[in-house]
């Protein structure tokens, strides 16, 4: 495959790796070739110690419309569909033990919305839409609802998955969809704001911070602040803690901080 063929396109500046769906041309729905390089990129960025944060972003007016219909419909006959395989792309958005920030222009529907749920941020434009629409078609969210559920309100879920409905970038953020709304003319400002904050974070500090946000709750609060403790400690006594806590006291950036 040449460059010009890649479905997911990589660049990284500053700490920062972008990972653009790039397949305009059927709204860059998940199929088995894009969700193939969108894994590939997501261990390639995971594995590369310069990389401190990953941005899911596309081209074209669409930031992702679900699975190849086109693509299902051909596989009809062998009894399986490539939306199986959505399963893993998932998984890798939430297990990555890097932020993942989904930077989101225009409309996502069906996978693309498990996409931006399994991110840990996501920035959208006000002006974007969204829907489930699944039901319509005769099927159910069943691979996306495990990113999804967990971000959004009870109520509002049943709302959206019954009914199908579209809502907008607003309200995507108000029912916990999405980290924040944002006029489109200022979605760049906001996702590299974003960023930024992002890269001042120990690497090590970020991945633990992530597994913080994973951990079940637990049913015996001792053990659980014993458990808590014990954590806290290793990392005030990791060689990143050290530094980090030298850092504030002289007043510096730490030194895992990019520079211009």
């Amino acid at each position: 495959m040449t460059s010009s063929d890649a479905l997911v396109r990589v660049s990284t500046a500053r700490g920062v790796t972008t990972l653009t769906l790039d397949s305009p041309h059927n709204r860059n729905a998940l199929s088995t070739p894009l969700m193939t390089e969108l894994l590939a990129g997501l261990a390639a960025a995971a594995a590369d110690d310069a990389v401190r944060v990953i941005v899911l972003d596309h081209t074209g007016p669409v930031f992702c419309s679900g699975a190849d219909l086109k693509e299902t419909a051909a596989a009809y006959a062998s009894g399986s569909v490539p939306a199986g395989k959505l399963g893993d792309v998932l998984a890798a958005v939430w297990e990555c033990p890097k932020p993942v920030l989904a930077r989101v222009a225009g409309p996502a529907r069906a996978g693309g919305l498990g996409l931006i749920a399994a991110a840990d941020l996501a920035i959208c434009a006000e002006e974007a839409t969204f829907a489930f629409t699944e039901v319509r078609i005769g099927v159910i969210p069943a691979v996306i609802s495990a990113t999804v559920l967990p971000r959004l309100q009870p109520r509002a879920a049943a709302e959206l998955y019954l009914t199908g409905d579209t809502f907008d970038g607003r309200r995507a953020a108000e029912v916990g969809l999405v980290t924040a709304a944002v006029p489109a003319a200022e979605l760049d400002a906001a996702v590299a704001r974003c960023c930024a904050s992002l890269v001042r974070g120990a690497p090590g500090a970020l991945a633990g911070a992530k597994e913080l946000l994973r951990r079940p709750a637990g049913t015996d609060l001792r053990a659980e602040l014993a458990d808590l403790a014990a954590r806290s400690t290793g990392y005030f006594l990791s060689e990143e803690g050290r530094e980090g806590v030298a850092a504030f006291r002289e007043k510096r950036p730490a030194a895992w901080v990019p520079v211009d």
